[in-house]
């Protein structure tokens, strides 16, 4: 799969509105029995163009913490580390990193001294400036834009995987390369690497 079809953009369309939309109904909307939907689904979530289904909840429904908006300004490197070091704490929701080594993040908050519950979790020294803004709302659109378009990008030399393209499992996880030369040099390098590491 180097290319999306319509079909499979009206499918990626109709799981953002409702991610548990029966494939039945989905197959009746594009034409397609509720197996071939299926398929298609699957074959998207290979290609790492479907990451997860997740829920959406509305939490000022919920009685749990204080709901921020966090900006951090790193230091130069400091960036990822941070990024993954709060994704993974309770209360934060999303993580988002700009061109401009900053770390945006919202949340609910445990506690009112949000940048004491976040030097918990990161490194002061790594945090330029921190600015903590309460959020009164939210909305999240998960659409696809009718214009959307793939693309698959080779993963030894970054190139675009054209129709030519070759995929390949390895360690049970999809591999695309632009040619047979980069998937050779990559299984060769991955061979080397492993060798080393047993």
């Amino acid at each position: 799969m180097s290319t999306l079809d319509g079909i499979d953009l009206r499918i990626l369309r109709l799981l953002s509105e409702n991610a548990r939309r029966p494939y039945s109904e989905i197959g009746e909307r594009v034409d397609l029995s509720a197996p071939a939907v299926s398929d298609r689904v699957s074959k998207l979530q290979d290609h790492g163009i479907i990451r997860r289904f997740t829920l959406d909840i509305d939490r000022s429904q919920l009685r749990e913490g204080t709901p921020v908006l966090a900006t951090l300004s790193m230091a130069p490197g400091a960036v990822e580390g941070v990024r993954d070091a709060l994704s993974g704490v309770e209360g934060v929701e999303n993580v988002f990193t700009t061109a401009g080594s900053r770390v945006v993040l919202t949340a609910h908050a445990p506690t009112t001294d949000v940048g004491g519950w976040l030097f918990e979790h990161v490194d002061p020294e790594a945090v330029r400036d921190l600015d903590v803004e309460l959020l009164t709302g939210s909305d999240r659109t998960a659409r696809i834009g009718g214009e959307a378009a793939f693309s698959v990008s080779c993963v030894l030399c970054e190139n675009e995987v054209g129709a030519d393209g070759v995929s390949r499992r390895i360690d049970g996880e999809l591999k695309q390369f632009c040619c047979s030369s980069c998937e050779q040099l990559y299984v060769e390098k991955y061979e080397t690497l492993a060798e080393g590491a047993d």
